[in-house]
């Protein structure tokens, strides 16, 4: 039902398509970008359930205030305190590792603003729990959001990164202007 709907909204009502080879593993980490909108979180969540897939996400807990924090805790949302010097990482790799599935998503930028400074938060977990990064990008411009690689982490973060960065180089987030790859 969830499914049929999401796909209803996602194809019919606001006219977009997907792309999706990559297989549907039992655990993940999914890298999505470009983020440049807040509508990015709705939409992903529409592709999501749209294509019968499943995912959590993380979110500054600045957005979990009342009513807002329940729906998104309903939706798989898990607050960060970027405050507060916390394990997240280690946490996130200990979940991953205990749980029979496990679809986190995760932007690589951390940020709606213009970033070439990227997070690696979701590197190191996808390494520590030896979980492959399914890469999935957003273009506004044809309406599509594209699934079709995935790689699993070897170590060599520098050589990985540029790989991943590489990936997202032809999509344009909602905001152009907000996305940037820095370094290759």
């Amino acid at each position: 039902m969830i499914q049929s709907v999401c796909r209803f909204i996602y194809h019919r009502i606001l006219g977009w398509k997907e792309e999706v080879t990559v297989p549907d593993f039992k655990k993940c980490i999914i890298c999505a970008a470009p983020h440049t909108s807040n509508w990015d979180l709705f939409l992903g969540k529409l592709f999501i359930n749209a294509v019968g897939r499943k995912s959590g996400f993380l979110m500054k807990k600045e957005w979990f205030f009342f009513p807002l924090g329940p729906i998104f805790r309903a939706m798989g949302g898990i607050p960060v305190y970027r405050s507060k010097r916390t394990s997240m990482v280690d946490q996130l790799i200990e979940k991953a590792k205990q749980a029979e599935e496990f679809h986190l998503a995760i932007t690589p930028e951390g940020t709606r603003s213009a970033n070439p400074d990227w997070k690696k938060g979701f590197y190191y977990i996808a390494l520590g729990a030896e979980l492959p990064i399914v890469l999935i990008g957003i273009d506004y411009q044809k309406k599509c959001i594209t699934a079709t690689k995935y790689l699993r982490p070897t170590g060599d973060i520098d050589k990985d990164m540029r790989e991943i960065k590489l990936y997202f180089k032809d999509f344009k987030g909602k905001h152009p202007e907000k996305f940037v790859l820095g370094d290759l």
